[in-house]
Parts: C-alpha cells; structure tokens; sequence
C-alpha cells in the first residue's frame, strides 16, 4: 500500500492545490485519481495566473472570448470555470459515492469584494449557479467581512470553501457562520444538507517566525497551531449545537489543511502532509508536495483530538516573543492583501495575453 493510500485508508483526503488545462488535457489529474487518490482539488487566482503566463492552453479560448466582446473578470471567470466544470465531472464518481462529502473542487470568489459583504454573496450564488455543478465550492475568506457573508450564502444554499483561516478561534469562527447559515435553513424548513470546509493555512506560520525564534523552534509553530485547531474542530462537532443540526440532517464541515507546502529548503519536503494525517479531514496539496509524498513519504502518526503538545509548543513560542494572537490576524490580513495582488496580477495577465494575441494576428 502506498503512502497516499495509507492517508486515505486513514479517513484523510487528499486534494490537489492545482489546476490547468495541460493537468486536464495530458489526463495527469485522471491518472492522480486512479493511481494517487485525489478526491478533489482547489483553485486560487495565483494558480490560474501562473496557468496562463506560463502556456498557450488558453490562447484559443481567451481569443475567442475576447472577439465576444468580454474581457478582465468576466472572461477570467469563464476560463476558470470550464476548466473547473471539467474537474467536477471527473471528481463526480467520488462525490456521488461520498454522499456529497468528498469528490469536491473549488472557485474563489473576486479577491477585490475583500471588504464587500453583500458583493461576495451575489457574486458566490452567481458563479455556482453558471458553473452548474453540484460539487463545486465557492471560496470565501474567512475574515470580519466573509463571516457573514458566509453565513449567507449557506443559507441560500450554496456550498462554501471558508479560506485564509489561521486559527483555532479564527475556525471556530468560520464554523460558528457555517452553523447558523444551516440553522436558518432549518428554521425555514429548508434541506439542511449543504457542505462546506474550512480551509486552515499552515506553512506560512512557520514562514513568518523564521529567523525570529531560536533554529531548535523553526518548522514546529505551524503543527502546534494545526494541532490546536483539530481539537477544537474534534470539540465543536462534539457539541451539543452541533449534533442538534446533525441530528437534522446536516453535514459536518470538514476540517482541511491548507498551505501545506514545506517553504524551508532545509526541512522535509512532505513535512506538513507527514505531520497532519488525521481522521475526517483533507489536506490540499500542492503537486510537486504529492508527487515528493508518493515517492518518499511516510506517516508520522495520527493527530491527537486533546491537541496533544501544542499549548506547551505554543507557550515556548510566546516566551521567545512571538504572540500567536497578534500574528494570527496579521497572517490573515497580510493573505487577505495577497490575494488582492494576485487578482490585479491575474487580470493584468489577461490583458497581456490578449495584447500578445492581437499582435500575433
């Protein structure tokens, strides 16, 4: 049995933090199915920018869009979706076998509605309403502003990917606007079967103390944080609120990890899957990360529902003067500003690309 069968066997999903038309067309997302056991995937404007610069996949389609008279996000969002549309279906045998549980993939709604709540909600019932497929998610990040939003666009009955969530109370938080979009949807006598994740980043904890804490410290933040927060999702679906909306026919929201990519050269390059293997969650890999873990990885055991040593980690954390609290929301708004830049680069992308078109005739 292979190390990425071993997680699955595990009750962890693997997904995929990637998407092109190449990954589609070469049938190498199919073969990463059969072969590796990827259940799903997630998509983010950087990946669709660095799909587009870095081939001409797209050069036919977005030539023919453009003498459609479509252009920026309109034209953006008809190519993600097609590629998404095509994932969906091959993702569908999972979906429908899961019961809706797994077999997902992902579309992030405009980075630019950071800070607008009413404008996240239309534009996430309008996307998966044009993508037309059960099994996609919309991505909302989990900040002041997408809470409610969140909320919402459950209650409407669209199936929500919570992003850029960096801690334990951060999830809870996103978890708390996930439940009360399904009680309202109790009330209402409406079907209180709508999925959501909530997708908590990891490496980018250990990214930002580097160089900051002692080098016996570097690469363990991110775990002890992750392993806080899997306790408190292993506590919340334990709660009585909880089981009462499960009792109604509710699906948990699933616990996924995010960022899981090692950014240290000097540590393991599987660090973060090998580390966070644990029941009823999913972790999104990025490919170079999977294709490292089918060859060499191995699990390092099971993640503990008590948290295990994280508050002891953590407290070694504080004493050389790091506040998790303070970096937390920092971490968050510093993603938040992130995903802005990557949405302007990826539009500016577009355009290069129809002005590259143009002039090749």
């Amino acid at each position: 049995m292979n190390s990425t069968t071993q997680v699955h066997v595990l009750g962890e999903s693997l997904w995929l933090d990637n998407i092109t038309r190449a990954l589609l067309t070469s049938g190498t997302l199919r073969r990463y199915i059969r072969d590796l056991s990827i259940t799903g995937l997630t998509s983010n404007p950087s990946i669709f920018d660095l799909a587009i610069k870095q081939s001409n996949f797209y050069d036919d389609a977005i030539r023919r869009k453009r003498q459609e008279g479509k252009s920026g996000k309109e034209l953006f969002f008809e190519l993600a979706i097609e590629d998404l549309q095509q994932a969906a279906d091959l993702f569908r045998p999972v979906h429908d076998s899961t019961a809706g549980m797994d077999g997902w993939v992902s579309l992030e709604v405009s980075p630019s509605l950071a800070f607008d709540t009413p404008g996240t909600i239309d534009e996430a019932v309008r996307l998966h309403t044009q993508a037309q497929r059960p099994n996609l998610f919309i991505k909302i990040p989990g900040t002041a502003a997408g809470l409610p939003a969140i909320e919402e666009t459950i209650f409407r009955g669209v199936p929500v990917n919570v992003t850029l969530l960096f801690s334990a109370d951060q999830y809870t938080a996103a978890a708390e606007a996930y439940l009360r979009g399904i009680e309202r949807r109790i009330a209402a006598g409406l079907d209180p079967k709508i999925h959501s994740v909530a997708s908590m980043f990891i490496s980018r904890w250990d990214k930002a103390v580097t160089g900051k804490v002692p080098k016996e410290l570097e690469n363990r933040l991110g775990i002890a944080i992750a392993k806080r927060t899997y306790k408190a999702y292993r506590d919340w679906l334990a709660s009585p609120r909880w089981r009462k909306a499960q009792g109604a026919g509710a699906p948990p929201q699933r616990l996924l990890w995010a960022s899981t990519g090692t950014k240290d050269p000097k540590a393991s390059d599987t660090l973060y899957i090998q580390a966070l293997a644990a029941p009823d969650t999913i972790n999104t890999i990025p490919e170079t990360t999977l294709l490292a873990f089918a060859d060499h990885g191995a699990l390092d055991g099971i993640l503990p529902v008590d948290g295990g040593d994280c508050e002891t980690v953590v407290a070694t954390f504080r004493k050389a003067g790091i506040d998790d609290g303070k970096l937390a929301a920092d971490l968050q708004s510093e993603g938040a500003a992130g995903f802005v830049a990557s949405w302007k680069d990826l539009l500016h992308c577009i355009e290069s690309k129809v002005t590259t078109l143009k002039a090749a005739g």
